[in-house]
């Protein structure tokens, strides 16, 4: 940390080496945002150190193949106690492609209208009603998803013996609705700033608009798409109240929207607020879960940029 804060140190000084400030305010704006800076990344360094930490001593205990057994089930609290975590990620995946199926053709579906079709004083009114969605606490969506949405819809259209109370369904329908906004709004933002002469350029070699919305914007504003869907992912990801309570909490190995799975966040939650102590094994599984968790999402953004890479088309 002594190094790093004279490298932050020097690094100020040289910044004000380089630059004349016309008013004596700036040395110190410049100074408290480079030490903003500092202060994020030794935070995310800090993080990073004790969640692999503590997921040490959890794996001090159990060997990295009992964890990553196909054939274990992930048992800690009842005899025999058993680490097999992909019933964990199954049921975190589970509910992450559902919710995705659901929300990602819909999302786009939105965003190409707000961009292409909607009047501009009907998209600044639908806007921001749809980013209102974002706002609405996710306990309320995981009660609205164990009330309304298995009683009241998924039981009579279903039946009671098909879908079980908790079910990933129900929570992937929420989950669906919460990153809406999200794949909604980033996407059409990305879109709106596709220059307009690529626009008046196809219509000029006769494309209708459907064909300009799909084969220009589209593929010019791909970054921005792509990057709207990975915050849906980490969104989904990273979400507790909704899988906790209407997915359940039974780990299960399926990727069936009518079964009762628990996932990564929901065993973190479960085990967070129950009486582990610390130092028990059942205690460090938590960091070993959220290590797992943290390298899944650091692998799902690296994919992401490579194939955004790939595919972005570049425009001047």
């Amino acid at each position: 940390m002594a190094a790093f804060e004279a490298n932050s140190s020097s690094h100020v000084e040289q910044v004000l080496k380089k630059r004349r400030f016309k008013k004596p305010g700036e040395v110190g704006i410049v100074a408290f945002l480079v030490a903003c800076a500092a202060i994020s990344i030794a935070t995310t360094v800090a993080i990073v150190i004790v969640l692999f930490g503590e997921a040490f001593t959890f794996f001090q205990d159990i060997s990295l193949v009992q964890f990553f057994d196909w054939t274990s089930e992930w048992q800690p609290d009842f005899e025999p106690r058993s680490y097999g975590i992909w019933e964990l990620v199954a049921g975190t995946v589970n509910v992450t492609l559902w919710s995705l199926v659901i929300a990602v053709p819909l999302g786009l579906a939105a965003a190409v209208y707000l961009s292409e079709y909607a009047h501009p004083r009907t998209r600044k009114f639908l806007k921001p009603m749809l980013e209102l969605l974002a706002g609405v606490p996710t306990v309320v969506y995981a009660y609205f998803a164990l009330t309304f949405i298995t009683q009241d819809i998924l039981f009579p259209t279903l039946g009671k013996d098909t879908i079980s109370i908790f079910n990933s369904l129900s929570a992937s329908l929420m989950l669906a609705v919460m990153i809406l906004p999200t794949i909604a709004s980033v996407s059409e933002d990305a879109m709106s700033n596709v220059p307009r002469d690529l626009r008046e350029g196809a219509y000029a070699l006769g494309s209708t608009r459907l064909e300009v919305a799909f084969r220009v914007v589209f593929p010019a504003a791909i970054g921005g798409i792509m990057a709207s869907i990975l915050l849906a992912i980490a969104r989904v990801i990273g979400e507790t109240m909704i899988v906790a309570i209407a997915a359940g909490s039974t780990p299960n190995l399926t990727l069936s929207p009518l079964e009762t799975i628990q996932t990564m966040t929901g065993y973190i939650l479960q085990i967070g607020t129950g009486d582990a102590a610390r130092g028990t094994i059942q205690y460090s599984s938590i960091f070993a879960v959220g290590a797992l968790l943290f390298l899944m999402t650091l692998v799902v953004n690296v994919v992401a940029e490579l194939i955004v890479r790939r595919v972005r088309e570049a425009y001047e």
